[in-house]
């Protein structure tokens, strides 16, 4: 797993005992946790968003965002596989970004979400492990486009999420994947005016070409890789690549991406099996029905 909660608090607990523990960068293991419905539906109530953008002060800074070009600005991009199959740093895309967490001490990003279209033009998807463990995640933060500490694209909140009931009571993989509806720290446009879009597609057979962008959580910059998908099983896809270490949970599967805006179709979600995989494998929930379910739901 990439955020990899259980990995990561057992790797935390263990430091702890050891008296090496200095700072937690923001993933405590007392994180605020709140309960939804039996749905699988939490709303955020406004000053939890608040607090989790006022604790981002200091932290990530509003920078000048780049001219972004129109949508459909180029044709789709060939996406060849990387040769080795390894992940390496990127360029940011404007519809890309880590999840900070700001529960406690300096908040720090560990996971990556990205822009979906919808018809709110407000909605986000990444893994749900990255947001639900126990009880929903409170501490949440979108940083699109983050690169050097810099948000061009300003700090987004959730104001509500959406995961499979499933995943609730135990942490199906085949359930790994979550939408937030966000909401910016200042101003009113709505996200994908700000960002763009991914398309999203339920249903798409594996093996095409794809691209995963995420954020490794002990880096400031994103990193990239190409391959195509294989089919783990009927409900997993299976992504070949190393490098794509803890904070790329939540990162797209993208398909016909489009070289100027960087924006592509998205077909899967890295999570899943394993929660992610590890440093060779990753996995992705397969964009089924019930994904398309929890997708209609969350954009109701």
């Amino acid at each position: 797993m990439r955020l990899k909660y259980a990995a990561l608090l057992a790797s935390v607990l263990a430091l702890a005992v050891a008296g090496l523990l200095v700072a937690n960068r923001g993933l405590a293991t007392d994180a605020p946790l709140a309960e939804g419905d039996a749905t699988g539906h939490y709303k955020e109530p406004q000053k939890l968003g608040d607090a989790a953008a006022r604790a981002l002060e200091g932290v990530v800074k509003r920078v000048p965002a780049p001219a972004r070009p129109a949508a459909g600005a180029g044709r789709p991009e060939a996406l060849s596989a990387s040769q080795p199959p390894a992940a390496a740093e990127a360029a940011p895309s404007a519809a890309v970004g880590p999840l900070f967490y700001t529960a406690q001490g300096e908040p720090a990003h560990g996971c990556t979400a990205s822009v979906v279209h919808s018809p709110g033009q407000d909605l986000v998807v990444t893994a749900a492990h990255c947001v639900y463990m126990d009880g929903f995640r409170t501490d949440l933060a979108f940083v699109p486009g983050y690169q050097d500490g810099g948000a061009p694209y300003g700090v987004w909140v959730p104001t509500s999420i959406d995961i499979d009931p499933e995943w609730a009571e135990d942490r199906d993989p085949d359930h790994d994947v979550a939408f937030l509806r966000v909401r910016p720290t200042t101003g009113n446009a709505p996200l994908e005016k700000v960002t763009g879009a991914q398309r999203i597609r339920f249903g798409a057979p594996a093996g095409a070409p794809a691209r995963v962008l995420g954020y490794p959580n002990t880096d400031e910059r994103p990193v990239a890789c190409q391959n195509a998908t294989e089919a783990e099983s009927r409900t997993q896809l299976r992504f070949a690549c190393q490098g794509l270490p803890n904070g790329t949970s939540g990162s797209p599967f993208l398909t016909d991406v489009d070289p100027a805006t960087g924006l592509g179709t998205l077909v899967g979600v890295l999570g899943g099996k394993d929660e992610g995989g590890d440093e060779e494998t990753s996995y992705s929930p397969y964009l089924g029905d019930a994904i398309e379910r929890l997708y209609r739901r969350a954009t109701r």
